[in-house]
This record gives structure tokens, sequence and C-alpha cells, in this order.
């Protein structure tokens, strides 16, 4: 056995079997618990936003995508935004006052926001105690009441009131930069 990995379990990225730091019932509950009303709807897992468009039917609301990003400086970002967003990670930095953007490994996501590719979501900053992640969202996204995002699994969407987004996050100990980029007409 290495023991190496042993001694710092969260410097590598677990097996897929591995239980997650939080689980999508703690997360439904722990909204719960804020009095925050949400409904998950169940489907089979989703990678890319092609596949949420051809499986999601009618559900209502703003439909997200997820970018946990790494700065230069080594600061991470979570980027919130509708889906069709165009995001040019090239334009990014200066939008949001980061150094220069590019993706974070698997094994960052899994260390600061205890998920695994395909499921980032604003939900994952539950795992964030220590605060390191910084949170960005789209203008035009908080323009849409209701919005849609994967409850740290992707194999499910959780829709929730824009106002009770905001309040989850900051509930976690985070605070928001509402940031206008990725409009479809620029």
């Amino acid at each position: 056995m290495d023991t190496a990995s042993t001694s710092l379990p969260d410097a590598s990225l677990p097996d897929g079997d591995a239980p997650l730091p939080t689980s999508p019932d703690q997360l439904l509950a722990r909204l719960d618990a804020l009095g925050i009303r949400a409904t998950t709807h169940s489907h089979p897992p989703l990678h890319t936003v092609e596949e949420s468009k051809a499986l999601r039917g009618a559900l209502p609301g703003g439909h997200c995508k997820n970018l946990f990003l790494k700065d230069k400086k080594d600061q991470h970002w979570l980027v919130v935004a509708l889906e069709d967003a165009k995001i040019d990670l090239n334009r990014l930095d200066k939008a949001i006052g980061s150094a220069r953007l590019s993706f974070a490994s698997a094994e960052r996501l899994w260390r600061f926001l205890g998920i695994r590719p395909g499921s980032v979501t604003p939900f994952s900053l539950v795992n964030d105690t220590g605060h390191k992640v910084r949170v960005v969202l789209q203008q035009a996204m908080m323009e849409h009441d209701l919005l849609n995002y994967h409850p740290l699994l992707n194999d499910r969407t959780t829709a929730i009131r824009r106002d009770d987004l905001m309040r989850f996050i900051r509930a976690c100990g985070h605070e928001p930069a509402i940031v206008e980029f990725g409009r479809t007409q620029e």
C-alpha cells in the first residue's frame, strides 16, 4: 500500500464508488432545514449540455452549466451560467477580476468541492467549508426566477428559486459575485 496516498486522502481522486462528502439526500435535507423548497427530478446520468437538453423535456426554468476553474495565481473559481452562455476563458478573467483561467483538474474538483466531473454545481459549495472557492453567477442567469442544477450527482436535476439559491450560497459562507458575461447575443 502506498502510504503517501493514505496519509493524504484528499490529495487524490477516490474511486467512483467512494461516497461523496455530502450525499444528494443530505443536501436536500439542508435545503429543507434552510426553509428552501426545491423540486428534484431523477434521470439517467448526464455529462453534457446536449445530453441535458435531449432528456429534460419541459422542465421549467433556466438550465445551467457550471465551470470549476483555477487561475494562474492558484485561486479557484466556480462560474455558473445559463447553458447557452458563450464563455471565453480568455475574456472571462477580465470580467471576474481573476488571473488567466484554465479548467481545474478532477483531483482539485474533489478536494475543494467534493464532487466528480460531470456533476459540478453551486450546491457543491456545501463541501467548501474552508471557503477556498470564489463564486461567480452570470447576470443573465440571475434574471430567471427558477434555476436548475444537479444536486451533487448528475443523475437528477433540482429546481430552485433564484433568491433561494442566493440564500443557500450565503448559508455556505460565500458571497457570490453577479457578473455580466456570456450573453448569447455578444
